[in-house]
């Protein structure tokens, strides 16, 4: 079996999220959705409130929304972007 190539993009952060990685966005070179986040939780270790966050957020990739779909099984494109989208307050 072939590892699947990483690929390159964006995380971008939205509200609770931007505020817990200190950063509206960053980087990834990831194949999955699971590994990106996984190096982005290990970016921002220093910061102990991210990965609470993280556990409460849902995403976007590419504009599709993953709903409950393991993030190990939701392949990222190279120029893709992952939005991570905290809980809204009223809707």
């Amino acid at each position: 079996m072939t590892a699947t190539p990483a690929a390159g993009g964006t995380i971008r952060y939205w509200a609770a999220a931007k505020d817990a990685a200190g950063r509206a966005e960053e980087p990834y070179r990831a194949a999955t959705l699971a590994d990106a986040l996984d190096a982005a939780r290990q970016a921002h270790a220093d910061r102990p409130r991210f990965a609470s966050v993280l556990s409460l957020c849902s995403f976007l990739v590419d504009g599709d929304p993953v709903g409950k779909r393991a993030p190990e099984t939701i392949r990222l494109t190279d120029g893709g972007t992952v939005e991570v989208l905290p809980p809204f307050a009223g809707g």
